[in-house]
C-alpha cells in the first residue's frame, strides 16, 4: 500500500511538472506571436506614414505644375494667330546630344531673334538616325532638344515656358537610307520660332 501511494505521488509530480512545461511553452509561443503581430502593426503604420508623405508630395507637385501651366497659357494667349517667323536645323554627331561650335554659332542668331521678339515661342523637335532601338533614339531626340533649350536659357535668359520640346526619334527621317549622308542629315533638331502675325 505504501508503495502504491509512493508510485501515485511520483506520477502526480511528473504530471504536474509536464503541465508546467507545456504552460511555459505555450506562454513563450504566445509571447513570440504577440511580438510578431506588434512588429507587423508597426510596419503597417510606418508604410502608411510613408504613403501619406508621398501623397502630400504629389499634391504639392501637381499644384506647382498647375500654376506653371496657367502661367504658360497666360503668356501665350493668342497663339492661334501665330505664324512661323524663323526656321532652322542643327545637326549632331553620332549618338551625341552635345552642341559643337558650328551648332552653337547657329543658335546664337536664334537666341537674339527670341530676345528681339519677346512674345515668340520656340518649337524644338529632336530627331535621330535609324541606328539603334526606337527607345534609345526617342531618348536621344529628347536629349538633343533639351540641350538646345538649356543653351538658350543659360546664354540668353530665354524663359523655359517659351520653348517646347518634342522627340520623333527615328520615325521622321529627312533623308532615306540610300541618300548621301542620310544618317548625318537625320541626326538633327528642327527649330521653328513662332510669333504673332504683324
Amino acid at each position: 500500500m505504501h508503495t502504491k501511494i509512493l508510485l501515485l505521488a511520483i506520477i502526480s509530480v511528473a504530471l504536474l511538472l509536464s503541465g508546467c512545461a507545456s504552460k511555459g511553452y505555450v506562454d513563450q509561443k504566445m509571447s513570440e506571436m504577440q511580438a510578431k503581430v506588434q512588429a507587423d502593426v508597426n510596419g503597417v503604420k510606418t508604410q502608411s506614414a510613408m504613403n501619406a508623405e508621398e501623397i502630400r508630395k504629389i499634391e504639392i507637385l501637381t499644384q506647382e505644375l498647375s500654376q506653371k501651366t496657367d502661367k504658360a497659357l497666360n503668356q501665350t494667349k493668342g497663339f492661334e494667330n501665330y505664324q512661323v517667323i524663323w526656321e532652322g536645323t542643327i545637326n549632331f554627331d553620332f549618338d551625341s546630344y552635345e552642341l559643337n561650335q558650328p551648332t552653337r554659332d547657329n543658335i546664337e542668331g536664334l537666341g537674339q531673334k527670341m530676345i528681339d521678339n519677346p512674345h515668340s515661342i520656340l518649337e524644338v523637335a529632336g530627331h535621330a538616325d535609324r541606328n539603334g532601338s526606337a527607345k534609345h533614339n526617342f531618348q536621344l531626340g529628347i536629349q538633343r532638344a533639351e540641350s538646345v533649350k538649356t543653351y538658350l536659357t543659360d546664354h540668353f535668359g530665354i524663359a523655359l515656358y517659351r520653348m517646347f520640346t518634342v522627340s520623333y526619334g527615328k520615325s521622321k527621317p529627312v533623308a532615306l537610307p540610300d541618300e548621301k549622308n542620310a544618317n548625318a542629315r537625320n541626326r538633327r533638331v528642327v527649330l521653328k520660332l513662332w510669333g504673332p502675325l504683324l
